[in-house]
């Protein structure tokens, strides 16, 4: 990547600013000020480039400062000032800035790094900016301290002080995508900005090394960071020349901090010495700051240590952990958080820990949703004693994570004829879990559950392997026999946290979708309270945030979701998985585009584990590009749902006749597109999931199908929810073509958050309202879709499509042109619609005469121009 890339972002400092600080009548320019690598040099020679623009006479002087020009009076300008023989100092400078500035010339002077200037040169500046000989650009190192010349310049406002900021999270994230051309992971973007803190200069070197060493990669068209952000030669060089010219005390605080960080102050000080950590906050290299009633210390930049700790040895590595761990044994704290970082620290130190001692904290980084912490513990632990504990907490972590081959490596070395009854259901658990979801081998995974549950005779082993039976029924879409398994084992009084955990998680999800409001919250408690691993809780998550839906509290569905999101912070796949969950509320709300967005990264992160989460994610995603007529766009999705779709996310088989019934509706295949909603009923209703059923109906409706109006009034009568009701008077409003009650219904689905919903039924009150010859109606319906359209982004559903913007067509003309427009062939339009060619034939000439174009090529580029929100080809 060229650096032309990395200077083009908005910063704090703006161009008109620094310009007009340049050319204004109470200044003489501008003193550029921040940390290093902030871009100030680039500003600066962006600013000299445009003065020059704009005066194409004007001489521009452009000064390096260095530290070994500082030695020698006027070393910085020797290239422009000549300084023959000696004399007094008041002399030399009038000679040098009249060589310097010529009387009458219009000048720029340029000083990068001016804190490096000598004596006589910053007095040199000084002069130039008090006798206004030239217009002036400084740039300083605010941690640096200044000649007192330059210093004077804006405290006596001579040059306009302008603090350049490192970029924030989001100009950060912005940067990046812009230089790497598409969007980035926000995991990713968070351990980016982490790691550079917005430095420009740092960022250019990470990013641009982890791409060429693959570890930044496009994903699905998403940019992931997985490994580390490898430091490149030169940019390790640059920090490395920084850090050498501190004295060595600064730099053995820093070797401690490489190693942990941060580090209490009293720690630190023990082990390097009170001294020198004073002398490292003076000299700029660390932050002294309060963490509750304790002072840390922490590296003012993390590539400081991140460079460090690239040259420390690994004995003196592991010196520098043996003594901190030894400081931090005599310490006595109940904070989980510390605990497992000195255990971390430990286990690569010469204090190691004991191995129980160790699993244990492995197992809290699990609950925690630290996966890689959890596994770098495990793998301590399996150093040092190659049992099954150690085995089952790495195996468990590599599951979570998504990695199927490693896991089933990690337990293929066991020996299960040697095991008790206790030891074999530990090994089964993540053995047929990570067959069932990772390796997809769920048949196979069913098959070994239930040989393996015959070997079991003791109770409590026998209801953790049911529990996980459980979530292998719901997970197969049989959710009433997943409660049922679920209800014995939530009742005995030998299940552990874990049979607990995954019992009560799969009967919330599947009390959820069949419709069961009532036991939701009831059975998320229990899974809550159990302490299990943090991964879990996001299936009872998921129920409880399609409860909120269906029961119509939309405010309290996005909540719920993204308290779930906030769970795994950045910690990848729970972020993931929050994202799906996410990504269901956004397209209930009709927030299509952030929708787009949070499931493309979702579903790009989950592209190699085997989580059923990932295909129904990309379901979710289809029916999102769907609504917005991004018909090549959603039918690429749709593909990879049905490549990713089994056994293994079965219980979203109804999900996947929608995702197809929205890609079938954004190519205008209505009649595929209803059959497909209509087969997402059936498939709901038959797998006794009725809540998913009520939402099925409400696409269908959306889609113009009134033939389930008698089914969703049984359905709605058995629910008795919000969403049933408001879906049974859209469907009745629209088979009676009530133009009133349909702009009811719009009103009452706006007042519940889903505005592209809403949109829909105003629309389909525009028509009814033609058809009824209520001109007035038609048009004040025709103004309230347009209204809702444009606030959930104008989608391009067919309903809406009908109405704004609409072609001057018969319905069954605009549906031969819209698919002429997709690229179909007459053949292909004939038997998607059940016509002959000639006919399809007769609808292409008919549709030419009235838009007035002369083939099917402009008809297609006529409609194309026609439509709202995208052109449902891409």
């Amino acid at each position: 990547m060229t650096a032309v890339k990395w200077v083009t972002a908005q910063r704090g400092v703006s161009a008109g600013q620094l310009d007009a600080a340049v050319t204004a009548v109470d200044r003489r320019g501008a003193l550029l000020v921040g940390q290093a690598g902030v871009g100030k040099t680039v500003l600066a020679r962006a600013a000299a480039e445009r003065f020059t623009r704009r005066h194409p006479k004007a001489t521009v002087h452009w000064i390096s400062a260095t530290a070994s020009a500082r030695r020698v009076p006027f070393g910085a300008f020797s290239h422009l000032v000549e300084v023959t023989g000696t004399g007094e100092a008041a002399a030399l400078l009038t000679r040098a800035r009249a060589a310097l500035c010529p009387a009458g010339a219009n000048v720029l002077v340029v000083v990068d790094d001016a804190h490096l200037l000598d004596n006589l040169s910053a007095t040199l500046v000084h002069q130039v900016a008090v006798t206004a000989a030239a217009r002036l650009i400084l740039t300083h190192r605010s941690t640096e301290q200044p000649p007192d010349a330059v210093t004077a310049l804006w405290k006596d406002e001579l040059l306009a002080r302008l603090d350049v900021e490192p970029f924030d999270s989001t100009q950060t994230t912005r940067l990046v995508e812009a230089v790497l051309g598409g969007p980035l992971e926000s995991a990713s973007a968070n351990r980016i900005f982490t790691l550079t803190e917005g430095n420009p200069l740092y960022l250019r070197h990470l990013v641009d090394g982890a791409v060429q060493a693959g570890n930044l990669r496009a994903v699905d068209g998403v940019w992931q960071l997985r490994g580390e952000m490898p430091l490149t030669a030169a940019l390790s060089d640059l920090i490395s020349g920084h850090l050498s010219a501190m004295p060595d005390p600064v730099r053995t605080v820093l070797q401690y901090l490489a190693v942990e960080e941060p580090l209490p102050v009293r720690e630190l000080s023990a082990v390097a010495g009170g001294d020198a950590v004073e002398a490292a906050e003076a000299a700029g290299a660390v932050t002294v700051v309060s963490r509750g009633a304790e002072l840390v210390v922490q590296p003012v930049h993390p590539l400081y240590t991140e460079t460090v700790r690239g040259s420390l040895g690994l004995l003196t590595a592991r010196r520098l952990r043996t003594e901190l761990v030894e400081q931090f044994s005599a310490r006595t704290t109940t904070h989980l958080s510390d605990r497992l970082r000195w255990t971390a620290l430990a286990i690569d130190s010469d204090r190691a820990p004991e191995v129980t001692d160790i699993l244990t904290a492995a197992w809290q980084a699990m609950q925690l949703g630290d996966l890689a912490l959890g596994e770098r513990l495990a793998r301590g632990a399996l150093d040092r004693s190659d049992g099954l504990p150690a085995r089952l907490a790495l195996a468990h972590s590599l599951s979570w994570q998504g990695r199927g081959r490693d896991t089933d490596d990690a337990l293929s070395l066991v020996d299960t004829d040697a095991l008790s009854e206790w030891e074999l259901t530990a090994w089964l658990l993540p053995k047929v879990a990570n067959q069932f979801w990772m390796l997809r081998e769920s048949e196979e995974a069913v098959r070994v559950l239930h040989e393996t549950r015959a070997r079991i005779s003791e109770p409590a082993p026998l209801n953790t392997i049911d529990a996980l039976a459980a979530t292998f029924a719901m997970s197969a879409g049989r959710p009433a026999e997943a409660i049922e398994i679920a209800g014995a084992v939530l009742s005995a009084t030998t299940a552990d946290d874990l049979a607990i955990a995954w019992a009560a998680s799969a009967a919330a999800l599947s009390s959820a979708r069949m419709g069961r409001f009532a036991d939701v919250d009831t059975f998320t408690e229990r899974c809550l309270s159990a302490a299990h691993p943090g991964l879990v809780r996001y299936a009872s998550g998921l129920g409880q945030v399609q409860t909120a839906l269906l029961t119509g509290n939309i405010a309290q569905a996005e909540d719920l979701a993204r308290h779930y999101l906030g769970f795994a912070e950045f910690e990848q796949p729970g972020r993931a998985i929050g994202e799906v969950i996410l990504g269901q509320v956004l397209i209930a709300k009709g927030e299509l585009d952030a929708a787009v967005t949070t499931l493309r990264h979702a579903t790009a992160a989950l592209r190699d584990t085997g989580y059923s989460w990932g295909p129904m994610g990309l379901m979710h995603l289809t029916k999102a590009l769907g609504q917005q007529g991004l018909g090549a766009a959603a039918a690429e999705a749709l593909h990879r749902a049905e490549a990713g779709h089994g056994m293994r996310s079965q219980l979203y088989a109804p999900e996947l006749h929608l995702a197809r019934a929205w890609t079938l509706a954004a190519g205008r295949d209505l009649h595929g597109a209803t059959a497909a909603a209509r087969a997402a009923v059936r498939d709901a209703l038959r797998s006794g999931q009725r809540g998913v059923a009520m939402l099925a109906f409400h696409d269908a409706v959306r889609l113009g199908d009134t033939g389930g109006a008698d089914g969703v009034a049984r359905l709605s009568a058995e629910l008795d929810c919000v969403l049933g009701h408001a879906v049974m008077r859209h469907v009745q409003a629209l088979a009676a073509r009530d133009g009133t009650e349909l702009d009811a219904v719009a009103d009452e689905f706006d007042r519940l958050g889903m505005v592209c919903a809403a949109a829909d039924a105003a629309a389909q009150s525009a028509v009814a309202q033609a058809a009824a010859g209520k001109r007035k109606a038609e048009l004040a319906a025709r103004a309230r879709a347009a209204e809702l359209a444009q606030r959930c982004g104008n989608p391009l559903t067919p309903a809406l499509e009908r109405v704004v913007n609409p072609l001057p067509l018969t319905g069954r003309e605009r549906e031969v042109a819209i698919m002429v427009a997709t690229g179909l062939s007459n053949k292909d339009i004939a038997e998607r619609l059940s016509i002959s060619v000639r006919t399809v034939e007769g609808h292409i000439y008919r549709a030419c005469i009235k838009l007035d174009v002369e083939d099917r090529t402009m008809l297609a580029q006529a409609v194309a121009a026609s439509r709202i929100g995208g052109t449902g080809t891409s």
